[in-house]
């Protein structure tokens, strides 16, 4: 007896007709590069996108009919962001950074904060307003990043006694400029993967694949 909750599987004219949409993503894929206006030419990651999911679709139905795979593979097609659908001149955008941080050296931190508020208090020369760190490293992060921009923890962390983990930068397209404070509350909560022009991953995770991949190549020498 048949399983009728099993998925039913491609038939033929499907995998043709996913291998005939990746030679027309190719193509535009080709023609989008050859057109970009500049490094994060938007139109180049929307065909980028775009041929990931079509390769990753005619390689599903390719295996699921005929049980082969494809002898290629997109980089980033598993992960990548969804295909593009902003608009094709954003009048505004918006720029979310998430870098984490794991605290390795509190007494380092301590001390560095305390440097800072003790400075503080000399220049306004009021006892009363400056911060006393003591041993409470919400308080030192506290002083650290409201003395420091990001960038300059981002560069200094060593310093402040914290080690770097994982940091992502994406750039989103929007129609406007939203008005004065309307997404303070939520800063986070609108960011639209549809609308992502570009982003940047950094994770030691992209080292370890390099590691792996160098040594597979030695090890076929």
């Amino acid at each position: 007896m048949s399983d009728a909750s099993a998925p039913a599987q491609p038939t033929a004219a499907e995998v043709r007709a996913a291998a005939e949409a990746v030679k027309a993503a190719l193509d535009r894929h080709l023609e989008a590069v050859e057109r970009r206006t500049g490094e994060d030419d938007p139109a180049v990651y929307a065909a980028f996108n775009a041929l990931a999911a079509a390769a990753e679709a005619y390689d599903e139905r390719l295996y699921d009919r005929y049980d082969e795979v494809t002898p290629f593979e997109i980089p980033g097609a598993d992960d990548s962001m969804p295909p593009y659908t902003g608009p094709d001149e954003p009048n505004a955008l918006s720029v979310l950074i998430r870098r984490d941080y794991a605290v390795v050296e509190p007494q380092r931190l301590l001390a560095q904060a305390q440097r800072v508020a003790d400075l503080d208090r000399d220049e306004t020369a009021d006892d009363t307003s400056a911060a006393v760190v003591g041993a409470s490293v919400h308080a030192a992060l506290g002083v650290l990043f409201g003395e420091f921009e990001p960038d300059e923890i981002a560069s200094r962390h060593k310093e402040f006694g914290l080690e770097e983990g994982d940091s992502t930068l994406w750039v989103s397209a929007a129609d406007d400029l939203p008005e004065p404070g309307e997404w303070l509350s939520t800063p986070f909560d609108q960011a639209d993967p549809e609308r992502v022009v570009c982003r940047f991953d950094v994770s030691s995770v992209f080292d370890d694949e390099d590691l792996d991949e160098d040594l597979d190549d030695r090890s076929s020498a």
